[in-house]
């Protein structure tokens, strides 16, 4: 197994759509926005952490279970089921070609260690583990774009938080294919006082080379962009959506359409967002 090599350099200075839908940097205070349209809902026992898509397939994501179902019928297909003493805490995944990568943890436990587990798409066998050992967080995101894995490594402020660390020194990480850290960035700061006490659960990138972020409770999802300077993302916009939080992915075959879960309702919903315009490109 590889275990991952962080660059000091990256990150040791984060350590020290439409109006009615749309709406950027809210206060602590505000509401969030309108929810998107609900385009489908589908019943699915295991969405109790988050939400994949092949377009074809949902992948609906728990601790330590996988439910794979059709999306057209809502038919389950497959399912696997693992040790939890193996799988304390898988967060959420992404489909890569033929394979569904995911982003896991030891949550709540500390220190903090973190792993990507991979499994076969057509049949959810679990066909490899790259442990990323200790690490500057848990690891919640693991995401595929332009060549390279994005990574988010979340903490917390309370339950399953690192003494010295809180929700603040959550990262978003650029690896390469090795799961080697290559830059990091820190998230905005007024989309950490949203996340607050809980951190960065989910995360995609979408086809408009926008990043798309969710936190653990609030119905929102940030879009956000890499700064032309500096390590901090930039916020775009914020957008509603109707469920609260948990890790999200976009439908590779329908635009605009991104799937989550009812946490608590054993859900997965996809909703038709809003387009993002960068004022600033």
């Amino acid at each position: 197994m590889k275990r991952l090599v962080f660059c000091a350099i990256s990150l040791s200075a984060l350590v020290s759509g439409p109006a009615a839908q749309a709406q950027s940097a809210p206060s602590v205070e505000a509401p969030s926005p309108p929810p998107a349209p609900i385009a489908m809902r589908l019943t699915a026992a295991e969405a109790h952490q988050g939400a994949a898509s092949d377009g074809t397939y949902i992948y609906a994501i728990d601790n330590d279970r996988i439910g794979k179902y059709r999306i057209t019928t809502g038919e389950k297909v497959a399912q696997w089921q693992g040790e939890r003493r193996l799988f304390p805490h898988m967060n959420s995944c992404t489909v890569v070609k033929t394979e569904l990568v995911c982003a896991a943890s030891n949550y709540p436990a500390v220190p903090q260690t973190s792993a990507v587990e991979v499994f076969d798409t057509r049949t959810l066998k679990h066909i490899r583990s790259v442990s990323l050992g200790f690490g500057p967080g848990s690891l919640t995101v693991m995401d595929r774009h332009d060549g390279k894995w994005w990574a988010v490594f979340a903490n917390y402020e309370g339950k399953g938080g690192q003494p010295g660390r809180d929700y603040r020194q959550t990262m978003l990480v650029r690896m390469d294919d090795q799961f080697r850290a290559e830059a990091s960035w820190g998230f905005p700061e007024e989309v950490l006082a949203r996340m607050a006490p809980k951190s960065c659960s989910g995360l995609s990138w979408g086809e408009d080379g926008i990043i798309y972020a969710t936190g653990h409770d609030r119905p929102e999802v940030y879009a956000l962009k890499l700064p032309e300077a500096g390590s901090r993302l930039e916020l775009l916009e914020t957008l509603g959506i109707s469920t609260p939080g948990q890790a999200i992915d976009w439908d590779p075959k329908v635009a605009r359409r991104l799937w989550s879960i009812g946490r608590g309702a054993n859900e997965v919903i996809a909703s038709d967002m809003p387009p993002v315009v960068d004022r600033h490109p």
